[in-house]
């Protein structure tokens, strides 16, 4: 649900000071400044005034930093109870300027948005409420004041827009092609599970959000896998995995889903347990060509449960799995899930956990048990590892063995083609019997050298090859 801010410190002035500066604008004559905003399915054009930094807000609601706000949950806290507080626009600051994927890290595109400013100045205004908060222009905002800019063009919406209206504004002005810097990809998820709450259809947020509805309903679930993750990852000391912690994911995340959906239909505990265990590997960091070996072969295989040590291989107590498991209120049973999701959602619970108490910025945690979790996580990145490796290697031998059959059937395929391309160049008459005549003979060479091969390196030749080596030995080709 869309949150209601209070007005910050000084409204009633600075709306006032909006006021007079709209009015000064007015009597000036001439060609006015506006800038456009996509309101309700039409084009509002706002004026445009100078205002000064040090009376703007940092916007709390903003969908850029929403994911990352809980990269430190105690600063979050502060900020989620006196938004326009020194502390919180602190923290909004802070995250304005980080790297998406990890807040402790500056990011090189604020700098080169600054870059930009102190070269160029400010080309495009931004926009605030009659309040003075900022709804497009928070980032510019921090660079013009790491500059030492006094104040900001931007345009100023209608007293009349709600929290709602600014929230829309805001993610229509972001998802327009021209913007120098998108949305993270956890922040356009929380966007449209915020339109979606709002009681838009997928359709009409796909259309929003320049995506087919089926990347929409993607989009979604991945979301709610990952919150569900966060929420297994909960320790006794209230430690969890952050959204924020999911960035840089998307590709991996996407992926996951196509396979999920595809073996869902045919084995459901298959499914669960790919799902698992490449959640395990995306958390565990493994790239996006590594996450691919665990697939359908890679189960069958067992080349993980052969990988595991014992303390992450074991699922439970006594291993025994319920048959059924009952619905509360109406009176009915589902089939329990299998001992091999049971063992894969133990084995990513732990891992999930151990991330969450490794990642977490809460001082109290003893060093001791963020030690344990990490030599927790070693064990299950060497052992996923270990089983990637050994059935890429073993991919590669497949790979091998298929390739001269693919090869020929191949060329079977092409001579198919040959057999009606020759019939029809008869029956237009035109037909280059040399070329033809030339081909014919290369063919002949390169089973010839096929014949020899083939019977050198097959012991007990079948059907196939023994016809190659008879007709090859008849036409004196060997």
């Amino acid at each position: 649900m869309v949150r209601e801010f209070p007005p910050p410190p000084r409204a009633a002035e600075f709306s006032e000071l909006i006021k007079k500066r709209l009015e000064e604008v007015k009597a000036a004559g001439g060609t006015r400044e506006t800038v456009t905003v996509d309101w309700s399915g039409q084009q509002a054009h706002v004026e445009v005034i100078d205002l000064p930094l040090s009376g703007l807000y940092l916007n709390p609601g903003t969908h850029r930093i929403r994911a990352q706000r809980s990269h430190d949950p105690a600063r979050d806290e502060i900020l989620d109870k006196d938004p326009y507080g020194d502390k919180g626009q602190d923290y909004l600051r802070v995250l304005l300027q980080a790297r998406p994927t990890n807040p402790e890290m500056r990011d090189v595109e604020f700098d080169k948005l600054k870059e930009d400013l102190q070269k160029f100045g400010q080309n495009d205004p931004g926009l605030v409420t009659h309040h003075g908060v900022l709804v497009n222009g928070n980032t510019r905002a921090v660079a013009l004041r790491e500059l030492g800019v006094q104040s900001m063009r931007v345009g100023v919406l209608p007293s009349s827009f709600t929290q709602a209206d600014i929230d829309a504004v805001e993610l229509a002005l972001q998802l327009r092609l021209d913007q120098r810097r998108d949305y993270s990809y956890i922040n356009r998820l929380l966007a449209m599970e915020e339109q979606a709450a709002l009681g838009r259809t997928p359709e009409q947020i796909a259309k929003e959000f320049r995506i087919r509805t089926a990347t929409y309903h993607q989009e979604r679930w991945i979301l709610s896998t990952v919150k569900e993750l966060n929420d297994r990852s909960k320790s006794g000391g209230g430690v969890a995995l952050r959204l924020v912690d999911w960035e840089g994911a998307q590709e991996r995340l996407k992926e996951l889903q196509r396979l999920y959906l595809k073996l869902e239909t045919m084995d459901r505990d298959q499914a669960e347990v790919l799902k698992e265990w490449r959640l395990a590997a995306i958390l565990l960091d493994f790239s996006k060509t590594d996450v691919r070996h665990i697939d359908e072969h890679f189960l069958e295989q067992e080349y993980l449960s052969r990988e595991l040590p014992v303390d992450l291989a074991a699922t439970g107590a006594d291993g025994s799995q319920p048959v059924a498991v009952s619905i509360p209120g109406l009176g009915l049973e589902v089939p329990a899930a299998s001992s091999a999701v049971s063992a894969a959602r133990a084995l990513n619970d732990k891992i999930l956990r151990a991330a969450a108490t490794v990642r977490t910025a809460k001082a109290e945690l003893p060093d001791s048990e963020k030690a344990k979790a990490q030599t927790l996580l070693d064990e299950a990145k060497n052992a996923f590892d270990r089983a990637i490796d050994s059935h890429g290697r073993d991919a590669r031998v497949r790979k091998r063995k298929q390739l001269a059959p693919a090869r020929l059937a191949d060329a079977c395929a092409n001579i198919d083609q040959c057999v009606t391309d020759l019939v029809q160049a008869r029956t237009s008459h035109s037909l280059d019997e040399e070329a033809f005549d030339e081909a014919v003979l290369k063919l002949r060479g390169s089973l010839r050298k096929l014949a020899q091969q083939a019977g050198r390196g097959i012991a007990n030749p079948g059907d196939g090859v023994s016809w190659l080596l008879a007709a090859a030995a008849a036409e004196g080709l060997q």
